[in-house]
């Protein structure tokens, strides 16, 4: 099988036949149909996460099942799965207690070492998952069988990036109708964002975005007014455009300290504050004491937009399948494999909205 494997930091992905993975008894081998091109595999590759290379990089994928482990429950071969950024098991203390995506698989699943490369030496996958290549094999805990007509590259779309941003609204912020909701960065993840305050029923939906292309897409995705953060200082904005007062809710999706510190600054008094861009592993976050005490603001990181796998993917197929979700239109581009270095480089050039191997 063929994989994208980073070597270096900052370098182009390497092509590479790699034997398939040995499959372990709780071990899917997938047959992956479609990947997206998420900003944290971005992250991965310019060697600003923890995790060490070389590493096959993708994390959200949907396929089909080709093989199984001898303790594997959850598929079996011939199912249609979407991989998950975050494993689920559905029976530790996180799954059970309604928090998933903390599952104490989590770190097990992400760590192990899946790909034998041509050198000798093996590579990890990027969440367990490794979907920069033609096949996975990932822990069952990590896919989620699914039956839909949605096409593949819509249907990949919810591994991560859509779902963590819907799952954000509804799960960590709990977005009120009639409220009033800022959302700084309008990528894959923003707009999904964007999508999700409407569907919740948010009256006023403020997009900021620096990229023309990307704020127009928000505006079709739902949002009532777009910013341009260099227009204008964007905190000012959002306030005229709320009476003054901030917004309700905030959502940081780019994953920069200085534009959290913005989204803080942007909310109402007692307003609901969501983090969900992913920062470089060395950077540090620092708010003004005195403002986070006295303002009453619910500040929340969100891993994986606190999505519940087992529950939300098939909400949000079902969202999707009657109009609600709109997925096609953020598919901007589609690519091969042999195009992966051109699908990394419409990402850092902010191009379209999610790029996608199929």
């Amino acid at each position: 099988m063929r994989v994208a494997v980073a070597y270096e930091a900052g370098q182009p992905l390497v092509l590479e036949e790699v034997p398939v993975p040995a499959i372990g008894p709780r071990d899917v081998l997938v047959r992956i149909s479609a990947s997206g091109i998420c900003h944290t595999d971005l992250h991965v590759i310019e060697g600003k996460s923890a995790l060490p290379l070389p590493i096959v990089p993708g994390h959200e994928a949907c396929g089909f099942v080709e093989g199984t482990g001898v303790d594997v429950r959850r598929v079996k071969p011939g199912d249609r799965v979407l991989a998950s950024v975050a494993p689920a098991c559905g029976a530790c203390w996180w799954c059970v207690n309604g928090l998933s995506n903390h599952c104490e698989l989590n770190a097990s699943v992400k760590a192990v070492p899946r790909f034998t490369l041509p050198a000798g030496q093996t590579a990890g996958a990027v969440c367990g998952c490794g979907t920069f290549a033609e096949a996975m094999v990932v822990d069952e805990a990590s896919l989620v069988p699914v039956r839909t007509d949605l096409a593949d590259t819509q249907l990949a779309l919810l591994g991560c990036g859509v779902t963590t941003g819907l799952a954000a609204v509804f799960n960590v912020a709990q977005v009120t109708p009639g409220s009033s909701v800022a959302v700084i960065g309008c990528g894959g993840v923003g707009q999904s964002v964007i999508q999700g305050a409407r569907i919740a029923g948010a009256a006023v939906i403020i997009a900021i975005d620096p990229v023309r292309s990307r704020r127009d897409g928000a505006v079709a995705a739902g949002a009532t007014h777009a910013l341009d953060p260099a227009a204008a200082d964007p905190v000012e904005q959002v306030r005229e455009l709320t009476q003054g007062r901030g917004a309700d809710y905030s959502f940081e999706v780019v994953g920069r300290p200085e534009l959290m510190v913005a989204a803080f600054d942007m909310a109402r008094t007692a307003g609901t504050v969501t983090l969900l861009g992913m920062p470089a592993v060395t950077d540090t976050l620092t708010l003004p004491a005195i403002k986070a005490v006295f303002s009453g603001k619910r500040l929340a990181g969100a891993s994986t937009g606190g999505a519940q796998i087992l529950r939300d993917f098939p909400t949000f197929i079902r969202l999707a399948e009657t109009g609600r979700l709109d997925l096609a239109s953020m598919v901007s581009q589609q690519i091969t494999l042999d195009e992966v270095n051109k699908g990394i480089d419409l990402v850092n050039r902010a191009e379209g909205v999610r790029t996608v191997i199929v």
